[in-house]
C-alpha cells in the first residue's frame, strides 16, 4: 500500500500537482501589487482580469489554472467548488480574479481555455488564507484519496496484467541511437 500511494505521489509532479500552488501564489501576487482599493464589481474584477492576461501573455508566460489537457470543454469539477466557495461564504479576492480570468481571457488569447479544478483549489485555500507554500500539501491529499480509490478498485477487479500484457505483446524493439560523441 505504501509504495503505490509513494508511487501515485511521486508521480503527480509539479505539472499536475503543482497547480494549485502555483495559482494561489499567481492570484495573491497580482492582488498583492495592485494599486488603491481591490474591484467592488463584475466590471472592475473583469478589468483586473484583462491587465493580468494581458501582462501575462506580453510576457510569454501562461496563466496557471488556465485550460485542462483533458476537459477542453469545461472542468466538470469547476463549477461544483466555486458553488461551494460561495454555500461558505468564502469566494474572496482570489476567486473572483480567477472567475474573471475565465470571463475575459478569450479577448486577449483568441481562444477560450476552462479554468481547471486544481486552479479553483489553489484560488478557494488562497482565499482561506492558507500558506502558499502549504497550497500543494493540499493537492497531495486529494491525490492520496484518489490513489486509495484506484487501489481499492484494483483489489475488487485487477487490471494491472492486462495492462502489462498489452505493452509487453506490442512492444516493438528500437536499437539505441549511438552515442553522439561515438558517431562517425
Amino acid at each position: 500500500m505504501q509504495g503505490a500511494l509513494a508511487a501515485g505521489l511521486l508521480g503527480g509532479g509539479s505539472r499536475f500537482l503543482g497547480v494549485t500552488e502555483d495559482t494561489g501564489a499567481f492570484l495573491h501576487e497580482v492582488l498583492e501589487h495592485h494599486p488603491g482599493p481591490l474591484p467592488c464589481d463584475e466590471a472592475e474584477w473583469d478589468e483586473l482580469a484583462l491587465e493580468t492576461v494581458r501582462a501575462q501573455r506580453a510576457s510569454g508566460r501562461f496563466v496557471p489554472g488556465l485550460g485542462h489537457h483533458v476537459h477542453k470543454d469545461g472542468d466538470p469539477r469547476t463549477p461544483r467548488l466555486m458553488e461551494i466557495a460561495v454555500e461558505e461564504q468564502q469566494f474572496g479576492p482570489h476567486l473572483s480574479l480567477f472567475a474573471a480570468i475565465g470571463r475575459t481571457h478569450p479577448q486577449v488569447l483568441g481562444k477560450t481555455l476552462p479554468l481547471n479544478g486544481a486552479g479553483v483549489c489553489g484560488a478557494a485555500l488562497a482565499d482561506l488564507d492558507l500558506p502558499l507554500p502549504l497550497l500543494r500539501g493540499f493537492a497531495l491529499l486529494a491525490r492520496t484519496a484518489g490513489l486509495i480509490g484506484q487501489l481499492a478498485e484494483e483489489m475488487r477487479h485487477p487490471v494491472a496484467n492486462e495492462i502489462f500484457l498489452s505493452v509487453d505483446l506490442n512492444n516493438r524493439p528500437v536499437a539505441p541511437d549511438p552515442h553522439p560523441g561515438n558517431r562517425p
